[in-house]
């Protein structure tokens, strides 16, 4: 059944929800409190259902385009809408300020839900009226892409909410996932960060370059872990599964993890020596035809999975 969407915040994280809920057939109603940033999101949603119509993961951009609508205003946005979706800026207060707001104006058993990456959704919610009904729905870059989303609520949250969420989630097509304790980060960004704390030593000690460590993940972990996690990896890798794994490469890998316990700060300067490997790499005026080809893979990435999971099983 069809119901109305409000997703607010226009930007990448917001217009890839729109177009996740309107494939999905909702009614999307979007707002931005910049008029600038509505504008473009408008050109940017033709140009990305129009990929993703080209790499048959929808049938008609023109359909999809359609049940996306702007709002010019968070009123206007959230009446009668079902669920509602913030991305503003990644900032206690002001999403402190928005979701006070939009506990006033949006119907009392709408489902309110931040897009926050890091945010733990107590810091967010706290005292206000309609905390039961208000969650952090994280998701990854660009949520079209890539379906996960992690739950997480406040000690406020209803059980209620958290399920009618997975529900509703699960619904317009994303893997959803729960986080049960109150942890900064969620588990998404947690375990980047970690493989990200490791990578940036490896670079800076000289062990590998930038680009070979790239190559690392996208030709190695990275194909794996596409269509099956860390747990069932090493599950898979020795012949007794994931005891006999453990068993046999416990002891080394206890003195790896040991060895990569210290934690280093992350500065400036450690910015700027990556930038500069990465700009030797490929230069900034260049990122956004990259950020395109990135999408494109991802639709053609998910249209093999699609087939594959048909073909093989998930």
């Amino acid at each position: 059944m069809s119901e109305k969407i409000a997703v607010i915040g226009a930007g990448l994280i917001g217009r890839s929800w729109a177009m996740v809920f309107g494939r999905a057939g909702h009614q999307v109603a979007l707002f931005d409190a910049f008029p600038d940033a509505l504008d473009a999101s408008e050109r940017l949603l033709d140009a990305s259902l129009a990929d993703l119509e080209a790499n048959g993961l929808i049938g008609s951009a023109r359909e999809v385009r359609g049940r996306i609508s702007r709002a010019d205003s968070l009123e206007e946005a959230l009446d009668g809408a079902r669920w509602v979706q913030e991305n503003a800026l990644e900032q206690v207060a002001v999403k402190r300020e928005l979701f006070s707001r939009m506990d006033a104006l949006a119907p009392a058993d709408t489902i309110i839900a931040s897009s926050t990456s890091a945010i733990p959704c107590h810091e967010i919610t706290d005292g206000m009226a309609g905390a039961r009904r208000m969650l952090v729905a994280h998701p990854a870059n660009p949520p079209y892409l890539l379906p996960i989303v992690e739950l997480s609520g406040a000690d406020a949250t209803s059980a209620e909410t958290i399920a009618r969420s997975r529900v509703f989630l699960e619904g317009v097509g994303m893997a959803v996932i729960t986080i049960n304790k109150a942890v900064k980060g969620f588990v998404l960004n947690r375990l980047q960060v970690a493989l990200l704390t490791e990578a940036f030593k490896l670079i800076e000690d000289g062990v590998v370059s930038g680009a070979d460590l790239d190559k690392t993940l996208k030709h190695g972990l990275g194909l794996r872990w596409s269509f099956m996690g860390p747990m069932e990896t090493i599950d898979l890798n020795a012949p007794g599964g994931i005891r006999d794994y453990l068993e046999r490469f416990g002891p080394s890998f206890e003195e790896i993890s040991i060895e990569q316990s210290e934690t280093r700060p992350w500065t400036s300067e450690r910015y700027q020596r990556l930038e500069r490997e990465r700009r030797d790499v490929m230069s900034q005026d260049k990122l956004p035809e990259r950020t395109a080809w990135r999408d494109r893979r991802l639709m053609a990435l998910m249209r093999h999975k699609m087939q594959a999971a048909e073909e093989i099983g998930e």
